[in-house]
């Protein structure tokens, strides 16, 4: 596996935990950024973006937000 493949993986695998940590699926946390933001996120819209790391930022945030977390940068 790539560098980048990894890294992908391993930011999969950290926002997955976040998700398994509050007690939620895929299908639940799409349905919290559905109602909160309004737009139409699918359970597989939010595995793909993952899956294939096109993750944007707010998408982060947002879901970050959703699960009760702050994404904080550290130096």
């Amino acid at each position: 596996m790539s560098k980048e493949k990894d890294y992908i993986s391993d930011i999969r695998n950290e926002i997955r935990s976040y998700m398994v940590a509050k007690g939620h699926t895929y299908k639940s946390v799409a349905e919290l950024l559905t109602n909160k933001f309004g737009e139409n996120i699918t359970a597989q819209s939010l595995n793909n973006k993952l899956a294939r790391g096109s993750l944007r930022y707010i998408d982060a945030k947002q879901i970050a937000d959703v699960l009760g977390y702050k994404i904080r940068w550290e130096s």
